[in-house]
């Protein structure tokens, strides 16, 4: 081979050859982080556990850090109100005193505990559920097959 030849097919394979990373990128576990650009690095989102972490490159290699949680927070601040109404009402309660109107001294009857028992299908119920899927999926496909574009697709 002639000595462009060779360059030309050197060159070829450069360009088309998929680029080398010095670092390759962290195995998202299937997406279970999420990452987003911002001014100071990256946001990593665990999508499993919501915890968010702030990425940046430091002087020995790339760091996550956790950001501080303001729902934790709240979560804390809310559960402590609660407890701390509860032990408010029992107190009136003891008194002999009566609540503010629209206050409830129990649980909500919408937050109790709901026992209700779903049935489960039985196979027949199943059977017919399944031929019916069957019927649509073959009209569909006999649909797709009949159509004038059918050859496009």
């Amino acid at each position: 081979m002639t000595r462009s030849v060779i360059i030309l097919t050197l060159a070829a394979l450069a360009a088309f050859a998929p680029p080398a990373y010095a670092q390759t990128t962290p195995d998202s576990e299937n997406g279970r982080y999420s990452f987003s650009g911002v001014p100071d690095g990256m946001l990593r989102l665990d999508t499993r556990t919501g915890a968010v972490s702030l990425c940046a490159k430091q002087a020995t290699g790339w760091a996550c850090n956790a950001v501080p949680d303001e729902r934790a927070a709240l979560e804390n601040e809310i559960a402590r109100l609660q407890r701390e109404n509860g032990a408010l009402k029992k107190d009136m309660l003891a008194r002999g005193l009566p609540l503010p109107g629209g206050v409830a001294s129990g649980p909500a009857a919408n937050q109790r505990e709901l026992n209700l028992k779903v049935p489960l299908p039985n196979d027949a119920e199943i059977d017919r559920v399944m031929s019916a899927f069957e019927k649509m999926w073959r009209r569909l496909v006999d649909m797709m097959q009949k159509s004038p574009n059918s050859d496009k697709i």
